[in-house]
This record gives C-alpha cells, structure tokens and sequence, in this order.
C-alpha cells in the first residue's frame, strides 16, 4: 500500500545534501548516495536519514526493487521554485530584483544570446504589464 503523500517539512544540511543528490540522479539507491555524499556519514546513519526523509514526504522508495530505489517526491519544478523563493527571502529581503542581479554581476559574461533574448523579454512583458 503507497503511502499518502504529505506536505513536505524543511530539511537539515544532510537530509538537503540526499535530495539534492536524488534530483540531480532522478533515482538512487543508498550505496549511491553513500558515494555521493561530501563527508559521508555511515551507510547506516544514510539509510535511517531516508527513513526520515521518507517520513517527512520528501522521498519515496521502490518497495519491489533491491535494493531500495530512491527518487524525490516533489516535482522538480516545484522543488526549484521553493528554493529560489527561500534564497530570495534569505538572502535578499524578499527582492526579486536584487536576487537577478546578484545573478547577473554573476553570470553575464556566460549568458547566450538566447538567454539574454529570454531575459529580454520577460523584461518588456513586465514593463508592459505595468509591474
């Protein structure tokens, strides 16, 4: 029986690390992630921090493979817009504008022109909106 999905809860700095890892791989087991991990704690203390991550609704596993596969449970998509939002609110005041522009001082020399048509666009959509 599939366990109910649940709100996911915030994460420490290793349950983080483990998602992070499941994203990046899309599925994987708890030798991967072992591998994977900066600084790894035991395989045992990875195993029970899937336990808890699966508790909390972050992750989900596999029941018929061996061993257990790991995949995250909450759409990238939704993942990447929550953790943009938390940086945005942590870092910068809750300022949109100044979160881009941190990015962009960053990255401009390495942006494409697709990027900056992209960019550009979304830039007169706004204005033209009135935001």
């Amino acid at each position: 029986m599939a366990k109910k999905a649940q709100t996911p809860t915030p994460l420490s700095k290793r349950e983080r690390q483990i998602v992070d890892i499941l994203y990046r791989r899309k599925v994987a087991t708890a030798g991967e992630i072992h591998r994977a991990l900066p600084d790894p704690p035991s395989y045992s203390a990875v195993r029970a921090t899937l336990r808890i991550l699966e508790d909390k609704g972050h992750v989900r596993h596999d029941p018929g493979s061996l061993p257990y596969r790991y995949m995250p449970t909450v759409a990238a998509q939704h993942a990447r817009r929550s953790a943009l939002h938390h940086v945005v609110e942590t870092f910068f005041d809750g300022s949109v504008g100044q979160a881009v522009t941190a990015l962009l001082d960053e990255s401009a020399a390495t942006l494409s022109q697709a990027d900056l048509d992209r960019l550009q666009t979304l830039i007169d959509r706004a204005r033209s909106e009135g935001r």
